[in-house]
């Protein structure tokens, strides 16, 4: 923070925007099934899109006459998803300077994900920054997902702060407009796969980055007073 600067704190989710990690949840079914010696067919991750992991697990055994279980296959497919996280998951461009950036300008942040807490654990120690932040807060604990501001205002009380001090950083224009919203300052983050939604996210964010490569330029540039 700058001498005299108002105390400001950070509200980080993590898929899309510290992790580069949005594709493995549409693609871990068929890894899963490729690993099992069958050939996905169509557009699986379509098919599957707004089914829950159960409805999934009950499509999959139908469409591919599996012998697994419905625990056994979501089983074999979320662990597909938590050895990516261990092994493979890789930073969004600039996400750990970043963050570090932030953490040595004393800055207090918190992480709020709809993610599985060990994997996130497991991802951002490997990269090293899960020690950066003071603390998870995902959406089971909150009670909700993004579209309600519960695991913001959780986060928010944790920090000891107001949530106009607090920048939140966000890669899907649902939750933005949450958080703006509870009053938070929005901070969105580009990833591919919410391209689609690039324009909104432009608008409505009071701050946009490309990319988390300039933590220097985007304490500069805070528009909302000096860090």
């Amino acid at each position: 923070m700058t001498e005299g600067g108002a105390r400001k704190g950070a509200i980080f989710d993590v898929d899309g925007t510290l992790l580069d990690s949005m594709p493995i949840w549409e693609e871990a079914p068929a890894r899963w099934l490729l690993r099992k010696g069958v050939t996905p067919h169509g557009d699986l991750a379509k098919d599957l899109f707004k089914m829950s992991l159960r409805e999934g697990a009950a499509y999959m055994k139908e469409s591919y006459g599996l012998a697994e279980s419905l625990d056994e296959i979501i089983d074999g497919v979320t662990g597909v998803i938590r050895t990516y996280y261990e092994l493979e998951v890789p930073p969004k461009p600039g996400a750990a300077g970043f963050v570090r950036e932030l953490r040595d300008r004393g800055i207090p942040m918190l992480l709020a994900t709809s993610s599985v807490k060990e994997y996130v654990r497991a991802a951002l120690s490997r990269i090293g920054i899960w020690d950066c932040f003071d603390g998870i807060i995902t959406s089971d604990e909150a009670g909700a997902g993004k579209t309600d501001p519960q695991i913001y205002l959780l986060a928010a009380r944790k920090l000891g702060l107001p949530p106009g001090d607090i920048f939140v950083f966000e890669d899907v224009i649902h939750a933005v407009r949450t958080a703006n919203r509870a009053g938070f300052i929005t901070v969105g983050v580009y990833d591919r796969a919410s391209e689609a939604d690039n324009a909104a996210m432009r608008k409505e964010c009071a701050i946009y980055l490309h990319e988390l490569t300039d933590p220097n330029g985007f304490l500069r540039n805070d528009r909302h007073g000096q860090m």
